[in-house]
């Protein structure tokens, strides 16, 4: 006598076998005498084969917390920090003083290689020098930031060259990265690395705007 049923395939077994993920609890038997392919071409017990594959997703998930947990330390010293930068910028006494006391804490403790600062109008007691620049806001050495002064949207990676040679002059060449801190109406404040990986694009910029907003509303205090 002809069976006339059609045997199931390999893909209705697999699909039935999804459906129903604990099938081979009643036959124990079953599923310690099934073969999985190694990629290296051996074979391994599907227990064995399993247990590699939580061992890989335990590795997994441990390099992920370990990442983030050194991302968490890393977010809470720059919160720390910029608390701290916040606090010694109202506690100056004059513009002069806020802006020297800006340059030293990024320089200091956010361990900048190279600060540069542009202002856009001058400040009293307060002459250039090799970390200070006054430029007028009309000038056409701006015109490459423009843009950014605009929007007060932080850069950080590689600079292009008319921006780069602006900013760091004879220096240009000990600079690899950059963080940029534009502030409408108040000027530029860089921080250069001689690592090119220290600033990329992509990265977050979130404690640099905190840090220009805290610049830019202590000096707002002796504006005239």
């Amino acid at each position: 006598m002809t069976d006339t049923h059609d045997k199931p395939g390999a893909h209705e077994i697999a699909a039935w076998l999804r459906r129903h993920p604990r099938f081979l609890q009643q036959f124990p038997d079953l599923a310690l005498s099934l073969v999985v392919p190694r990629d290296e071409g051996s074979a391994a017990s599907l227990a064995s084969y399993q247990l590699e594959v939580l061992r890989d997703k335990n590795c997994e998930l441990s390099r992920r917390l370990h990442e983030l947990f050194g991302n968490a330390q890393e977010n809470e010293r720059l919160a720390v920090r910029t608390q701290q930068l916040t606090l010694a910028l109202m506690k100056q006494d004059s513009a002069a003083d806020t802006v020297r006391a800006m340059a030293a804490s990024l320089a200091e403790d956010f361990n900048g290689d190279l600060v540069r600062m542009v202002l856009l109008q001058p400040v009293d007691g307060l002459d250039e020098n090799e970390w200070l620049q006054v430029i007028a806001p009309g000038d056409a050495r701006l015109q490459p930031f423009r843009d950014c002064l605009e929007n007060g949207d932080p850069l950080c990676g590689r600079l292009q060259p008319q921006k780069h040679d602006l900013l760091y002059g004879e220096r240009a060449q000990d600079v690899q990265s950059t963080a940029l801190v534009p502030l409408p109406g108040v000027g530029l404040v860089a921080v250069g690395s001689r690592d090119p990986n220290r600033f990329f694009p992509g990265m977050g910029t979130l404690f640099l705007r905190m840090m220009g907003e805290a610049l830019e509303t202590a000096l707002a205090r002796y504006a005239r």
